[in-house]
C-alpha cells in the first residue's frame, strides 16, 4: 500500500512539474527597452517623414524609422530641454509643481519616474548622456540626479549641453570657468564619482557606454536611457571626418590659454567661446547648416551602432526602442523645422512638435504611421504598461501611444506664454522674440508678433500662417475657457 502511495506522489510531482513548466513557456517575456533622447533635431530633419529635408543623409534613422510606426504629430510639453525632459521622464505636464513654467522645473520626490516603475518590475536600469531636469547641476546628492530616480547606472552629464571634445580632468583645471555657463566641460559623472577620457568624441563615447550596458550578460531585462546631447550646440564640434564630407574647415577647440578676446568677455573664458559659436556670426548660414548636417550624420552613425549591438546579441526581437527629439530644432544651429513655424523657445508647432518613432517587433507594425496627435507624456505610461503594470496614478497626463484619442486635450505653459489644443485646433499667445542675434536662414518666422490670442487649425494649416481668431470666436472662447480649467484643476 505505501509503495502504491508512492507511485502516486511520484505521478502528481511529474504532473505539476509538466503543469509548471507549460505555465512558464506561457509567461510573456518582458521586453528589453531603449529609450533614445536626442537633443534639438529639425523636424524637416527627420528622414522617415515623407518630406524631410532632401540634404540630410540618416539611414540608421531612417532604418529605425521604418521598423516601426512613426508618428507624424508627437508634442512634447515644453519648447526647450529641462521641462521637456522633465514631462518625457514623468508622464506629467511639469509646470504642474513648476508654476513659473521655468527652465527648471526640477523633480519632486513625489512624482515617480519611468525608471523608478521598471525597476520595480525588475529592470536593470542606465541613463547615458545628458540628464538636465534644470536645477541642481553638478550634484549627486539630489533627487534629480539619476541615480537617485530610479536608474542603477549612470554616465553623463548634468547640465544643458556639454563640449563635445573637451571631457578631461586636465582640462577642467586648467579652465577658469569650467561649470560657468549653460554648457560645461571636463570629466563626466560616473555613478557616484567622475570619469575623465583624455581622448575621444563625446557621442561616441556615449554610443560605446551604451553597447557595454546592452552586451552585459544578465538574467534581468534592461531599461536604457541613452540621451545624447546631439544636435545640440556647440553644433561645429564634429569629427573632421564629417567635416570634410560636407566641405566645412575645423575650428579649433577653446584653449584656455589662447590669447585670442572675444567681445566684452573676459580671455581664456569658456563662456566667451561658447557665446562665440553658438548663434550666427562667426559661423556664417551656409556654413551653420553643414555643421549641423556634420553633426547630425555622426549621431546617424552612432545610433547605427546601437542598433547593430542590439542585432548582434540577437536582442532586435525583443526590443523596444523608442527615439524621440527634446524639443523643436534651434533657430540658432541651421535645423530646419518646416514646414513649422519658429523653434526651440517658442510654443508655436516648430518648438514642440517633434519627430518620434516608436518600434516593437512582433506588436508595433513595420512601416506604419500615426497621424493622430500625441504627446511625450504619452511614454511614460506606455512602457509601463508594455511590461504588465498596472497605473494608478490620477495625475498623470499621458495615455499609451497604442491607445490614440483623437479629440483629447493638450495644454503647454512656458513662461509667460500657453497654448491649448484639442481635435483640430490650437490656441496660442505665443510670442517668439528670445534672441538679440539673428536666426538661421532655415528659421520660419511667424505671421504675428504680439501676445494677443491666435487660433489655428493645425491639422490643415501646421506652419500657423492664417489666425482664424476672429472667424471663429466660440473656438477662441471654448479652448480658452478649457485651459483655464486644466489650470485650475491641476495647479496647485
Amino acid at each position: 500500500m505505501i509503495r502504491f502511495q508512492n507511485i502516486y506522489h511520484i505521478i502528481f510531482v511529474l504532473i505539476l512539474c509538466i503543469s509548471c513548466k507549460k505555465n512558464g513557456e506561457n509567461e510573456e517575456v518582458k521586453p528589453n527597452i531603449l529609450l533614445i533622447v536626442v537633443d534639438d533635431l529639425g523636424y524637416a530633419d527627420f528622414s522617415p517623414f515623407k518630406n524631410h529635408d532632401n540634404s540630410i543623409e540618416t539611414p540608421h534613422i531612417t532604418e529605425l524609422g521604418e521598423s516601426g510606426k512613426v508618428f507624424t504629430q508627437a508634442y512634447v510639453t515644453a519648447p526647450v530641454c529641462s521641462p521637456s525632459r522633465a514631462g518625457i521622464l514623468t508622464g506629467k505636464n511639469q509646470f504642474r509643481w513648476d508654476k513659473p513654467a521655468s527652465w527648471g522645473p526640477g523633480l519632486p520626490d513625489s512624482v515617480k519616474t519611468i525608471a523608478e516603475y521598471l525597476k520595480d518590475a525588475g529592470y536593470r536600469t542606465a541613463r547615458i548622456g545628458k540628464n538636465d531636469l534644470g536645477r541642481n547641476f553638478h550634484k549627486n546628492n539630489v533627487r534629480e540626479y539619476p541615480l537617485n530616480h530610479g536608474y542603477d547606472e549612470f554616465l553623463g552629464f548634468s547640465a544643458h549641453a556639454h563640449d563635445y571634445w573637451l571631457v578631461s580632468n586636465e582640462i577642467r583645471n586648467r579652465t577658469p570657468d569650467p561649470y560657468g555657463t549653460s554648457a560645461l566641460l571636463g570629466p563626466l559623472m560616473h555613478n557616484m564619482g567622475e570619469k575623465s577620457f583624455d581622448e575621444g568624441y563625446l557621442t561616441d563615447i556615449l554610443t560605446d557606454a551604451s553597447i557595454e550596458f546592452i552586451e552585459q550578460e544578465n538574467d534581468k531585462p534592461f531599461f536604457l536611457t541613452l540621451s545624447y546631447n546631439a544636435v545640440h550646440h556647440l553644433i561645429h564640434e564634429v569629427p573632421k571626418k564629417y567635416l570634410d564630407k560636407y566641405k566645412v574647415k575645423e575650428i579649433p577647440n577653446y584653449d584656455p590659454d589662447s590669447l585670442l578676446t572675444f567681445g566684452n568677455h573676459e580671455a581664456g573664458t569658456y563662456a566667451a567661446y561658447y557665446d562665440k559659436y553658438s548663434r550666427v556670426g562667426t559661423i556664417q548660414h551656409d556654413d551653420l547648416r553643414k555643421y549641423y548636417l556634420a553633426n547630425l550624420a555622426c549621431l546617424d552613425d552612432n545610433i547605427g551602432r546601437v542598433l547593430e549591438a542590439l542585432k548582434s546579441k540577437e536582442l532586435q526581437e525583443n526590443t523596444l526602442i523608442l527615439f524621440i527629439s527634446d524639443n523643436g530644432g534651434s533657430p540658432l544651429t541651421g535645423a530646419n523645422n518646416m514646414p513649422l513655424t519658429g523653434g526651440k523657445y517658442s510654443l508655436w508647432e516648430g518648438g514642440i512638435r517633434v519627430p518620434m518613432v516608436l518600434s516593437w517587433p512582433g506588436r508595433i507594425k513595420e512601416n506604419s504611421i500615426e497621424n493622430r496627435y500625441v504627446s511625450a507624456t504619452d511614454i511614460l505610461p506606455t512602457l509601463v504598461n508594455a511590461v504588465g503594470l498596472n497605473l494608478s496614478d490620477p495625475e498623470l497626463d499621458g495615455i499609451d501611444l497604442l491607445k490614440p484619442q483623437k479629440d483629447r486635450l493638450l495644454v503647454w505653459k512656458w513662461q509667460k506664454t500657453w497654448a491649448v489644443r484639442k481635435g483640430d485646433w490650437k490656441l496660442t499667445n505665443a510670442k517668439e522674440n528670445h534672441w538679440k542675434s539673428e536666426p538661421s536662414a532655415q528659421y520660419v518666422k511667424p505671421i504675428v508678433d504680439n501676445m494677443n490670442l491666435k487660433l489655428f487649425n493645425v491639422e490643415t494649416d501646421p506652419g500657423e500662417r492664417k489666425d482664424l481668431s476672429k472667424n471663429y470666436p466660440e473656438i477662441v472662447a471654448e479652448l480658452e475657457y478649457a485651459f483655464n480649467s486644466w489650470c485650475k484643476e491641476n495647479i496647485k
